[in-house]
């Protein structure tokens, strides 16, 4: 069978046992290097991904794409407005809100929480809420029942159960004859939430009638939720909807919550590769060195090919096919190993806490509260390409040098 003459050596001298074996244990860690640097930054990469989607699926899920309100009031024939906007193509669904802050109390425990009123029947379109209920269910919520659900971790901070009192203390005070008090209201829990989140600790849900009713609203609502179906879009698309509707309407959208959030770890995501990108260079351009030893090494058989007939070019070939061999090992090392790695990072971390009794993410420190993977094939393929190409470009100038042997210098002392 027909095979190049420069790769044919090129695979010799890739595959021989050298006389130097610090040459061949240089080699080891050039491959043993890219092979870590490509790992890593597949793994690193797959994590800030499980990040980003936690992201935009949990607590993107949670909180409204963007809000709808107006300057002066509530909006007191919120359901016609809802059917308006629904008609907006760009619109998934619309559901009325009332806001509250305060703190719930139980058994002594006191906890700041946000109280969203919400109407059930609208809430499961524009929100996750409903697919989260661990205990009871969203539909309990009635109007006049005072009902409450919970976050899992408001839940268990606070020692409440499903059909346990609690009191929520609103930030307003009661003027009576017998002096000032703060507003208190009792309700009775009728389901908790889990999405392992930030927000299972600070926010709770009422009727939206409820709400109204504690706020002394007498008619209406504060607000409409919106649902797009591309949460990119939701600034502008709401921003036009408002002027649509009317210059009574003012807008709130994702971005202004949570948006810091979001750009920091795609921020976190192009440092981190970018760093992790340098070691994997870094690990392709020992491949230099060690074909600039593995030169000086075959000097003598470099001379006696070119006076065989060899020419430059066939030289110069033969060592880049022999770094390029150590890049691609290293490569798909590398590239199976973080595959690996990012398909089991998670299981691998729960396990570790499990047996350990530790926690890494703390739901009230960090907005998950365990370590999310999302392997994606572009970033596989891109790292794959780059470490490639880097590894072929470290092959040229010792190639090259190699190719300018001269055989009477090289032989001279032979």
């Amino acid at each position: 069978m027909y095979r190049p003459l420069s790769l044919f050596i090129g695979l010799r001298y890739t595959g021989a046992k050298r006389s130097n074996h610090f040459i061949s244990f240089i080699s080891l860690v050039s491959m043993i290097g890219l092979t870590l640097g490509v790992a890593v930054l597949i793994l690193v990469l797959s994590v800030m991904n499980g990040f980003d989607r936690e992201l935009r699926q949990r607590i993107l899920g949670m909180v409204p794409h963007a809000t709808i309100s107006q300057y002066r009031g509530e909006i007191e024939d919120w359901p016609t407005l809802i059917e308006s906007i629904n008609q907006d193509p760009q619109v998934l669904a619309a559901a009325p809100y009332i806001e509250a802050q305060g703190m719930l109390t139980s058994r002594g425990q006191v906890r700041g929480v946000l109280v969203n009123g919400i109407d059930p029947a609208y809430e499961k379109d524009v929100s996750i809420i409903g697919n989260h209920i661990t205990r009871g269910k969203l539909e309990d919520l009635e109007a006049g029942e005072f009902g409450i659900v919970l976050g899992d971790i408001l839940a268990r901070v606070l020692g409440a159960a499903v059909g346990d009192k609690i009191t929520l203390v609103l930030p307003e005070a009661s003027i009576s004859v017998a002096g000032v008090f703060p507003r208190l209201k009792r309700f009775t829990v009728v389901g908790v939430f889990k999405v392992g989140a930030e927000l299972d600790a600070n926010i709770a849900y009422i009727h939206v009638g409820d709400a109204a009713k504690i706020k002394r609203i007498a008619k209406g609502v504060e607000g409409v939720r919106l649902k797009f179906d591309n949460l990119f879009n939701a600034p502008r698309e709401v921003r036009r909807l408002a002027t649509e509707l009317g210059s009574q309407y003012r807008t709130s959208d994702w971005t202004r919550t949570h948006g810091n959030l979001f750009q920091a770890i795609q921020l976190e995501k192009k440092m981190i590769g970018l760093l992790l990108f340098i070691i994997v260079a870094v690990a392709a351009f020992n491949i230099v060195s060690t074909l600039v030893m593995v030169v000086t090494d075959k000097r003598s058989d470099i001379a006696i090919l070119r006076t065989m007939g060899a020419s430059s070019g066939t030289i110069m070939r033969t060592f880049i096919v022999q770094g390029g061999f150590i890049g691609v090992i290293g490569t798909l090392a590398g590239t199976g190993l973080g595959i690996i790695a990012a398909l089991s990072v998670t299981d691998l971390v729960a396990w570790i806490e499990e047996t350990l009794g530790l926690q890494f993410l703390d739901a009230n420190v960090y907005f998950i509260s365990y370590l999310p993977s999302e392997l994606r094939w572009p970033d596989v393929g891109l790292i794959c390409l780059s470490s490639l190409l880097i590894s072929l470009l470290a092959t040229i100038y010792p190639a090259y040098r190699a190719s300018q042997t001269q055989p009477a210098e090289a032989l001279r002392y032979e």
